[in-house]
């Protein structure tokens, strides 16, 4: 039987803008890998991306995906509907988008993981806030201990030489042998995956939960003043850690993985400072918010058919600069459409699908104005 739709709700705009914003930073890491298998090369285009987006965008989608969480239960209640079975509704179909993501267009997938991490956030949802924050220490800790221990020995997770070229010729042939090898790739690295939901994302799952609690980000007044002291740590501590890593080998690499939640925060914090200010930085980066699941997968769909044998099989044959500039070329086009797609249409495409699962009934995608929109 169809559950109550909730009845509508404003959108908060830093949510959106948050979400849009990430969106780059996470398809500038991604891009590396679905430019080459292996991605780039130690030099400076690996560097920078290493400084100033690796472990830095994902931290700020898994704190709003916590932060979401709380709301969805804020819409289940207001529909007498039970929270937890749409909670888990929505996860079983992002773990199913991931492995259909997985397969067909990236094994860098993070979908699924989520939908893993998700289910954990669920059983943890009733936690209170300090405890939260000290459960979420735990799996962050043990991330942190094995990322120093590995680095510490030594130990190098890239690819070999063969397994790149075994790799390359997988993105560069017909979809059917492509698929096949990717799900090979994630039937023999299934722990990776879980192991980043619970160990990565559910800690910020954790922080996102208690500020959606809270509703941190619905109280501008309380937040505000805050953020000039998030920048400064993030800008004048975390960020020449987070350089130095990027250029420089042991002992670095735990230290980095400690503090770029910190830089990721004063990221957050100057999008939050700028919104306030200026008018124009909600239009850009809030309309792909809005569609950030559907823009995830499209990113992913564009590059395969840039770079696999879906379109131009352009693997390993552009140089980084060049990956880098189409980045940011294909993420500005993302925005633009989105701002275009978002005045006549209430959910992105990935977005209806999740919310039929998580509601338990079909919405139709379109016909309901920007103005409409709900959280």
């Amino acid at each position: 039987m169809n559950q109550p739709i909730s009845p509508p709700a404003q959108r908060i705009t830093a949510l959106d803008a948050l979400r849009g914003f990430a969106l780059g930073g996470i398809f500038i890491v991604n891009i590396m890998v679905m430019s080459k298998p292996g991605g780039f090369s130690d030099g400076p285009a690996h560097s920078l991306v290493t400084a100033l987006c690796y472990d830095k965008f994902y931290v700020l989608f898994s704190f709003l995906f916590g932060y979401s969480l709380t709301m969805q239960f804020r819409s289940a209640e207001r529909a007498n509907a039970n929270p937890r079975a749409r909670t888990v509704r929505r996860c079983l179909m992002l773990m199913a988008i991931g492995l259909l993501h997985i397969t067909f267009l990236f094994t860098g997938d993070v979908l699924f993981g989520y939908g893993v991490a998700g289910l954990a956030l669920l059983a943890l949802s009733r936690l209170r806030p300090k405890t939260a924050l000290i459960v979420a220490a735990v799996p962050f800790t043990v991330s942190l201990i094995t990322i120093t221990a590995m680095n510490m020995l030594h130990a190098d997770p890239s690819m070999s030489a063969a397994e790149r070229a075994t790799a390359l010729a997988a993105m560069r042939s017909g979809w059917l042998d492509a698929a096949s090898y990717r799900w090979d790739v994630f039937a023999g690295n299934a722990h990776v995956f879980l192991m980043f939901g619970l160990f990565n994302a559910l800690p910020m799952f954790l922080i996102g939960m208690v500020a959606g609690k809270a509703r941190l980000l619905e109280q501008p007044e309380r937040y505000l003043p805050l953020l000039p002291r998030v920048q400064w740590i993030g800008f004048t501590i975390a960020a020449p850690i987070c350089a130095l890593a990027a250029v420089t080998d042991w002992p670095l690499a735990g230290p980095a993985h400690l503090v770029a939640p910190l830089l990721s925060a004063a990221y957050a914090a100057t999008i939050l400072r700028l919104l306030q200010r200026y008018s124009v930085v909600q239009r850009i980066f809030a309309p792909a918010g809005k569609i950030a699941a559907t823009n995830y997968i499209g990113q992913s769909l564009i590059a395969a058919v840039i770079f696999t044998g879906y379109g131009f099989a352009l693997a390993g044959k552009l140089a980084e600069w060049a990956v880098l500039g189409l980045a940011v070329t294909i993420y500005a086009g993302q925005l633009a459409v989105s701002a275009w797609y978002v005045r006549g249409h209430r959910y992105g495409p990935i977005e209806w699908v999740l919310r039929a699962a998580t509601y338990g009934t079909l919405r139709p995608a379109h016909t309901e104005t920007h103005s409409a929109a709900t959280s």
